[in-house]
């Protein structure tokens, strides 16, 4: 059982004599008890120790003399530790010299509405700053790598070419047969009241070819790889592997950003493709089994319904949607804090970013080529 005496040397000081068994399996003395004391002696200045008959001691005792010194420090009372074990004496100088949050425990403070508005303005405005400066950066890492002069390792673009391209097919098939399937059910509902099934062809043929593939492609890899180069640039951050990049003299954006950008850059048009030919299969699937359609017959009106200014269209797009998945993917994961729960923050924030970009981008591209009369 652990004991304290408290013995007076003089007004002033006060020794505190630990005796016996300090450990979390034996009763000890109540700090509350102790403070008690300590209020009653307004004179003091001084705390001493003596430990001559301390048996044994773990973390128990620790946080009973880190309460002590906290107390002394809150009253202007020295807390002489030179009595005490080398042990104890570690941990309450490493206890006290991280200092507690101030805003763990406190509420957020309220804002007014004025308020409030105002920072999500200054929010806005310091968002497109850094946004801005992200795409200068990424543009002077292209004209280096058109120089010649670029850090960028062909076998990390080659690695991220093969992780965008071939292992994303899977979702790619399964995502894109069951939207070209439902645009085609859908379209097949109401082409049957006026005998005009044949048009289902044109329908799903012209929907997926020109925005359907490439938008739902993009929606697929914004959440399958852009939260990955969220995630992967994010833990190095957190590392500090991005800072040991910049120490070698190594420019990050020419070692991470650019091969991620440039593998979605060149395999986002070859699985847009791909999701285009799922697309009008899941289509002719619902043709044939459900409108009694024939498949060269289904064939012929999508060759017939689609132009290859559409098929442009659907690349230019699918482009467009990997390079801003690449950005939006690497301006998070560069952005991360350095906390366990930062990296599921940026790649959250990687994908909701990189599908809202899709959706302005594609109602951008439809305007302007509305505009054109393409």
């Amino acid at each position: 059982m652990g004991t304290l005496a408290q013995v007076n040397l003089s007004e002033k000081t006060l020794e505190i004599r630990l005796k016996g068994d300090w450990t979390s399996t034996q009763k000890l003395p109540a700090f509350q008890d102790m403070v008690a004391d300590l209020k009653a002696a307004a004179s003091l200045t001084e705390i001493r120790f003596n430990t001559a008959h301390l048996t044994a001691w773990d973390s128990s005792a620790a946080v009973f003399l880190f309460n002590l010194y906290k107390y002394c420090a809150s009253r202007d009372i020295t807390f002489n530790d030179a009595g005490l074990p080398q042990g104890i004496k570690k941990l309450v100088g490493l206890a006290a010299a991280v200092p507690e949050k101030k805003d763990s425990k406190t509420p957020p403070e309220k804002q007014s509405l004025l308020k409030a508005a105002e920072k999500k303005y200054r929010d806005m405005i310091s968002s497109i700053k850094t946004t801005l400066a992200f795409t200068g950066d990424i543009a002077m890492a292209v004209l280096r790598l058109i120089q010649g002069r670029s850090s960028m390792r062909r076998s990390v673009l080659i690695f991220q070419i093969q992780e965008c391209s071939s292992r994303a097919l899977p979702i790619v098939s399964l995502i894109s047969f069951l939207v070209g399937l439902i645009l085609a059910f859908i379209g097949a509902v109401q082409l049957m009241m006026f005998g005009a099934q044949i048009y289902v062809a044109s329908l799903v043929g012209i929907a997926m070819i020109r925005v359907m593939g490439a938008v739902m492609t993009g929606v697929i890899m914004a959440g399958r790889t852009g939260a990955a180069f969220a995630a992967q640039i994010g833990t190095m951050e957190i590392n500090e592997e991005v800072d040991a990049l910049k120490t070698l003299g190594i420019s990050p954006m020419d070692y991470l950003v650019l091969p991620r950008l440039l593998a979605l850059a060149v395999t986002m048009p070859l699985l847009c493709l791909y999701a285009d030919l799922m697309g009008v299969a899941g289509g002719m699937a619902v043709g044939v089994f459900m409108l009694d359609l024939n498949v060269m017959e289904y064939f012929n009106m999508t060759k017939h319904s689609v132009s290859l200014a559409d098929f442009g269209i659907g690349i230019f797009q699918s482009i467009v949607f990997g390079i801003l998945v690449a950005v939006s993917g690497c301006l998070r994961g560069l952005q991360c804090s350095r906390s366990a729960s930062a990296v599921g923050s940026a790649a959250t924030s990687a994908v909701v970013t990189s599908i809202v970009a899709i959706v302005i981008a594609t109602a951008l591209i439809t305007l302007i080529c509305s505009i054109v009369g393409i």
